[in-house]
């Protein structure tokens, strides 16, 4: 069983900054892909940035120049920085991993999902 936790949302004003962690825990012996997606009230969930075991990374248009996702294979765990946030970034932000568990030549690969933080920009 794999979970993942995310922590650092909250409240901040236009142009702020905020630092969102995820760490992965559980019986893991390999991990993929890892990265944010964001769900806006009324909206469908959304890319928000995605990372690679190898560090290859991935955002959405709204994210570029603004958020900087990294990432400590070590550890199982991501960061995304937050720049220049705007009002429209207010979402519930959920951390998402493609984790590997059981054997570890023949892992058995899941899509895991955490609970969300909430990220308010006020205006």
């Amino acid at each position: 069983q794999v979970q993942v936790l995310e922590s650092g949302g909250g409240l901040v004003q236009t142009g702020g900054s905020l630092k969102l962690s995820c760490e992965a825990s559980g019986n893991i012996v390999s991990m993929r892909t890892m990265g944010w997606y964001r769900q806006a009230p009324g909206k469908q969930r959304e890319l928000v940035a995605t990372i690679t075991a190898g560090g290859r990374t991935k955002y959405a248009n709204s994210a570029k120049d603004r958020f900087t996702i990294s990432r400590n294979n070590a550890r199982n765990t991501i960061t995304l920085d937050m720049n220049s946030l705007k009002p429209e970034d207010t979402a519930v932000y959920y951390c998402y991993a493609e984790a590997g568990s059981g054997a570890y030549y023949y892992p058995d690969w899941n899509e895991v999902w955490g609970q969300g933080t909430q990220v308010t920009v006020s205006s």
